[in-house]
């Protein structure tokens, strides 16, 4: 399986950004996709997922109401919408996958990089 997120850059406090990541090597839905991020100096945390039964979403408590995760299964595509971008929210972003059994994500992007300035 592989992921290549893309859509990251440098936007102004307040702004939006639209994240992708297009998932190639299984048959889409096989897995379960969601997105994380790490900030300069901590630890990776978890952004944004969808759960294994039903396919509703659910978020970090610092993300939710500003961001949005959602999924083209034509595309192969999954998405995270961000808006009211805080400068807290600079950090690399990466999508991943896990079997929908499993809590573990053990498929990883290579990350794109969100800059928001004050």
């Amino acid at each position: 399986v592989q992921l290549q997120a893309s859509g990251g850059g440098l936007v102004q406090a307040g702004g939006s950004l639209r994240l992708s990541c297009e998932v190639s090597g299984r048959t889409f839905g096989e897995y379960v996709e969601g997105w994380f991020r790490r900030a300069p100096g901590k630890e990776r945390e978890f952004v944004a997922g969808f759960r294994s039964t039903g396919g509703s979403t659910y978020y970090s408590d610092s993300v939710r109401g500003r961001f949005t995760i959602s999924k083209d299964n034509a595309k192969n595509s999954v998405y995270l919408q961000m808006n009211s971008l805080k400068p807290e929210d600079t950090a690399l972003y990466y999508c991943a996958a896990r079997n929908s059994w499993s809590n573990e994500y053990i498929f990883w992007g290579q990350g794109t990089l969100v800059t928001v300035s004050s």
